[in-house]
């Protein structure tokens, strides 16, 4: 990989930058490992997988799509199903009005719970979403936009009120393995990315910062 290509997350080769030094410590340690496991599948990295491999002293495992595993559990130990890391409180009318709408319709739209937006970029997103003619659902968290609240253009609110759901948070794997979702709107961050492919849900793709630029690559 070229530098280029690496994750601009911290974005420096300062030799003096904390997490610059954290990364080079944990690399410097991997073939040191007794094993390393990483939330990817052999499906779709066969080739880094085998490298990684090739490059440890232990055995790599591809432990992924996590969702896919939790899914198999059975029902009497569902008590595993309630681990989760959410930040924000998942809104399930979303679910009931994806139920109205027709197969492959509607465009999801999630930022992640780290991602900010400018008050300009939101604007100009929401401009977009309003011009496609799709019916969408957009999850907006209250400290979305950086600095400031949330506030959508008047003209863009009456130019999709009859085809929009816009919340600050959902039950993503369900939604996104919705029959009426058609599309992802996604800052690329590896659970969203991993979760879309697993549900066939075509992606649209903004990359944030830290890895999100090389998966979008």
């Amino acid at each position: 990989m070229r530098l280029r290509d690496m994750p601009r997350f911290p974005g420096t080769t300062d030799r003096d930058h904390f997490l610059f030094n954290f990364v080079k410590d944990a690399v410097a340690r991997f073939d040191k490992a007794a094993a390393t496991i990483i939330h990817t599948f052999e499906a779709l990295e066969q080739d880094v997988l085998n490298a990684l491999s090739a490059m440890s002293s232990g055995p790599t495992y591809a432990v992924g799509p996590f969702q896919l595993l939790i899914d198999q559990i059975p029902g009497n130990e569902n008590h595993l199903k309630h681990i989760g890391s959410n930040l924000w409180k998942e809104d399930m009318d979303c679910l009931q009005w994806l139920n109205s709408q027709k197969p492959k319709s509607v465009v999801y739209i999630n930022f992640g719970s780290v991602a900010l937006l400018t008050s300009q970029q939101l604007v100009e997103f929401a401009m977009g979403i309003a011009n496609s003619g799709y019916p969408f659902l957009w999850i907006i968290r209250p400290d979305l936009v950086n600095g400031d609240s949330a506030i959508l253009p008047p003209e863009f609110n009456e130019e999709t009120r009859t085809r929009a759901f816009i919340t600050a948070w959902c039950p993503q794997e369900e939604v996104l393995n919705h029959p009426s979702v058609g599309g992802f709107l996604t800052h690329c961050g590896w659970n969203s990315v991993i979760e879309s492919m697993s549900a066939g849900v075509p992606m649209m793709c903004w990359p944030y910062f830290g890895d999100q630029q090389t998966n979008f690559e």
